[in-house]
């Protein structure tokens, strides 16, 4: 049998996946960014438990998906804004999966408007699914992380969240809000070995963006150095590292995955 890198048989090198051994929860992972993330999760080993606010034919995608990855994938309707649903979900998660070792929380909307034409609701709202979800599944599964004295926190910001965005001062506010949650909840529980970091996405092409007039999307695309909108691949891969052992001492960071456009 031919040995490859430090000695290992191939064959051994080759099973060896990031997230092998590893149980992931992310929100609003039907569709989009979530939905990628979910599968780099599968493709890395790990076992992957998601949400949405219903079950439906996209949920069962997504199965499928993990399922031909070999690794054990389960849906759920869930309202992450919800604090005793989100209790209720990772209860359920830890009756089918036994453990909680990654939690992603991904779920959030935009109700775009200008300041003075933003009327309580789309404020309310906002708050209510983009930041107040975070804090209703980190506390759900903190007893677990603790208990088991590891985990790892990641939550989806954005760059707006950090620079501001005409336009968008719910989304803004409740993005800027997750990155003090995110160095809050770090300091928190590192004694724990939890950690705790979020991800702030840029112009990223999914479902929703490809809405977007052509000449919108060129026009966001040439203020990027990199010359292109992101993919959710490219997020996905930022939260494979964070989920991983390769970012054991990486906690209370902000990773901008922007190709430049908040430098």
């Amino acid at each position: 049998m031919k040995s490859c890198i430090f000695g290992l048989p191939n064959q051994i090198v080759k099973s060896m996946k990031l997230l092998d051994g590893k149980t992931a929860v992310i929100t609003g992972a039907a569709r989009g960014i979530g939905r990628a993330i979910a599968l780099k999760f599968g493709a890395e080993g790990a076992n992957v438990a998601f949400s949405d606010i219903r079950y439906d034919e996209n949920c069962q995608s997504v199965e499928k998906e993990l399922e031909a990855l070999g690794v054990k994938g389960k849906g759920y309707a869930s309202d992450a804004s919800s604090f005793d649903g989100s209790e209720k979900f990772i209860n359920d998660v830890l009756v089918d999966f036994g453990q909680v070792d990654i939690l992603v929380n991904n779920a959030g909307i935009t109700r775009d408007n200008l300041l003075m034409r933003m009327g309580e609701s789309d404020w309310d709202l906002i708050m209510q699914i983009n930041l107040k979800s975070a804090f209703n599944l980190t506390k759900a599964v903190l007893r677990t992380m603790m208990k088991q004295r590891s985990g790892s926190i990641i939550n989806m910001s954005s760059v707006v969240g950090v620079n501001g965005n005409a336009g968008q001062a719910n989304y803004s506010a409740s993005k800027a809000g997750l990155i003090g949650f995110t160095k809050s909840v770090a300091q928190e529980l590192g004694s724990r070995n939890i950690r705790c970091n979020a991800i702030a996405p840029g112009f990223i092409i999914t479902e929703m963006t490809e809405k977007l007039p052509e000449e919108v999307r060129n026009g966001w695309a040439e203020k990027i150095p990199l010359k292109r909108g992101g993919t959710p691949e490219d997020v996905a891969n930022v939260c494979v590292f964070l989920g991983s052992e390769l970012s054991s001492y990486v906690s209370g960071q902000v990773i901008s995955v922007c190709g430049g456009m908040s430098t």
